[in-house]
């Protein structure tokens, strides 16, 4: 019998707890204990994440750091493709950010929508958690990045410490000798091998985890919490479609010298396959071969580029970390201030590369912008209602940006990339 994938569990999972709810709410039958068992089956899954957190970033950076480091394409090649996923990221992320403050879609009708949503802790303790800081506390940041105790650091989830640390960790194992870096890179690739083993038995719960989260949302506020939840996930969807249509495209018109348009026709067996299996690395195959054959990039640069950008290219899903980030402090009505969202660029920035490619990487990573800026993780509970939709929309970003980033540097490499190529007419008028 072939086993159901995750994603249909999750949303079998998110559909039960919906009708479960709904009836007891209707019926009056059992309300207290089905809430019970749901808080208890949510809050375990979301503990579950949270164990996680230190050692899965610790590793994953020290291997992705360390990996790249050592793999000898780090010359003009390997300075652009890191240069242009970094710049393609945090243009990502600005545009998310603009777009979940423009919107607000965490209040409605001028009031926060916590009690919509069932967010159990007062918004008082979170603004203590939080903190009122401005731009002139923006030094506190880079105070946070060097911890004088990495352990204490790690054990009070100071996570721009223990990033910083684990960059620094892998950059200098490149610098050792094979004979001792190779222990090194051994352990810790064995690190990241358990803690995505790991993962991925978590995840096999993560149905439990989604009934007794959603479960508990129902029960508490029945379906109210819907709006604000349709509203977030609109905007999301539409800073994706601002990010891949406009500002990647510009970057592909005026960087690359190429037609957005042809690029969107050439890469679209890629970014559907990516849609239906929400996984750049599984789609891999198809990126390669649509950037190839289809846009004429050589293999030197598409077998270095996209493997590297499946792995640490994450424009979507970093988009999507900060705009969950903010629309939480939205609902427990905060107004968090630049060095705040400040911080948060800094980690979506730096934790988009650092879990990109495990299972419900942003997951993980949502977890930790919210412990790092104070932030409730429980709260990334309401999240999963729609996560599967935008999770499939972010995923054929990702791929896009790749497949941008692998035309555009061929085209500064000197390639021709005649499937992509601008019309005579086009190049005119320019």
């Amino acid at each position: 019998m072939t086993k159901l994938k995750l994603h249909w569990q999750i949303l079998i999972a998110i559909l039960l707890a919906v009708i479960a709810a709904a009836l007891s709410r209707e019926t009056g039958i059992a309300t207290d204990g089905l809430y019970a068992v749901s808080d208890f089956l949510g809050t375990m899954f979301i503990s579950a994440l949270k164990m996680l957190i230190v050692p899965l970033i610790a590793s994953s950076i020290v291997i992705g750091v360390a990996g790249i480091g050592s793999s000898g394409n780090l010359g003009k090649l390997g300075g652009k493709t890191l240069l242009f996923y970094g710049l393609t990221t945090l243009l990502a992320i600005l545009v998310g950010l603009f777009l979940v403050n423009l919107v607000q879609p965490g209040i409605a009708n001028g009031e926060p929508v916590q009690e919509l949503l069932a967010l159990d802790t007062q918004t008082s303790e979170v603004i203590d958690q939080v903190g009122t800081k401005d731009a002139g506390d923006v030094i506190e940041i880079f105070l946070r990045m060097v911890p004088p105790n990495i352990v204490e650091a790690a054990a009070q989830g100071e996570m721009l410490g223990i990033i910083f640390f684990c960059l620094l960790f892998g950059y200098f194992m490149t610098r050792l000798e094979h004979e001792d870096a190779e222990p090194l890179f051994k352990f810790w690739n064995g690190v990241f091998q358990v803690m995505m083993k790991m993962t991925g038995w978590v995840m096999m719960f993560a149905p439990i985890g989604v009934f007794g989260l959603v479960a508990r949302v129902v029960i508490k506020t029945g379906f109210d919490a819907a709006v604000p939840l349709l509203i977030f996930a609109a905007v999301v969807l539409l800073a994706l479609a601002v990010h891949a249509f406009v500002t990647l495209s510009l970057l592909l018109r005026f960087v690359g010298r190429v037609s957005p348009l042809a690029m969107l026709r050439v890469t679209s067996p890629a970014m559907l396959m990516a849609f239906s299996t929400a996984s750049s690395s599984a789609t891999l195959p198809v990126t390669m071969d649509s950037v190839e054959k289809g846009a004429g990039v050589s293999n030197q640069v598409s077998s270095f580029v996209l493997p590297l950008g499946a792995t640490v290219n994450m424009n979507g899903t970093a988009l999507y970390e900060c705009m969950a980030a903010i629309f939480i402090a939205q609902a427990y009505g905060l107004e968090l201030g630049f060095v705040t969202q400040f911080s948060i660029v800094v980690i979506a920035l730096v934790t988009s590369i650092g879990v990109a490619g495990i299972p419900s990487a942003s997951l993980v990573a949502i977890a930790i912008i919210l412990a790092a800026v104070g932030l409730p993780v429980e709260a990334i509970g309401v999240l999963f209602v729609f996560d599967r939709v935008l999770d499939m929309a972010r995923t054929s970003v990702n791929v896009f940006g790749d497949a941008s980033c692998a035309v555009i540097v061929a085209r500064l490499q000197g390639e021709e990339t005649p499937g992509v190529r601008l019309s005579s007419k086009s190049t005119a008028a320019t």
